[in-house]
């Protein structure tokens, strides 16, 4: 796992469906339950939405704040 990665993981926003438009890392559980039950899509969405899924699994979310941070930091100026 390397820092791109997660930072484009608190980056992107879920391109489709019931959560359309929210950050993936910003997804509710049980939506990423639901994927690992139905089957994640293909491709990188598919890699980012299974990687939140076991960050959330592991509750290791916190981990995620500092990155989250930055981007707003970046955002902001």
């Amino acid at each position: 796992m390397n820092s791109v990665f997660l930072s484009e993981l608190v980056k992107m926003k879920m391109p489709f469906g019931k959560y359309k438009g929210y950050y993936i890392c910003d997804l509710p559980e049980s939506y990423l339950v639901w994927f690992n039950r139905q089957g994640f899509p293909a491709g990188k969405l598919g890699l980012q939405l299974q990687t939140m899924y076991e960050i959330k699994l592991n509750g290791l979310e916190h981990l995620l704040i500092p990155i989250q941070e930055n981007n707003f930091k970046e955002n902001a100026s």
